[in-house]
């Protein structure tokens, strides 16, 4: 089975600032600027909430709380998650 990814080279022109803060950024986790930016965008693409999260966030908009979270102890704080 071939699971080799395929790419297509494309070109982009960025603003010469944010190259550089984006080599410093690939640069402290120890990535490539492409595989960098590859997962920057990515992240930015798919990362969508579930359907459980966009209620909660909807919720939380409107005021309505699912409640405390006991601080207590940490297993009173366990059960009240």
């Amino acid at each position: 089975m071939d699971t080799t990814v395929k790419k297509r080279q494309t070109y982009f022109r960025f603003r010469p600032d944010l190259i550089d803060l984006l080599k410093e950024r690939a640069s402290l986790s120890n990535r490539s600027l492409n595989s960098y930016v590859e997962m920057v965008l990515t992240d930015a693409v798919f990362d969508e909430p579930n359907e459980e999260t966009i209620q909660a966030i909807e919720e939380s908009r409107r005021g309505i709380y699912a409640g405390t979270v006991d601080t207590s102890s940490v297993d009173a704080m366990v059960k009240s998650i």
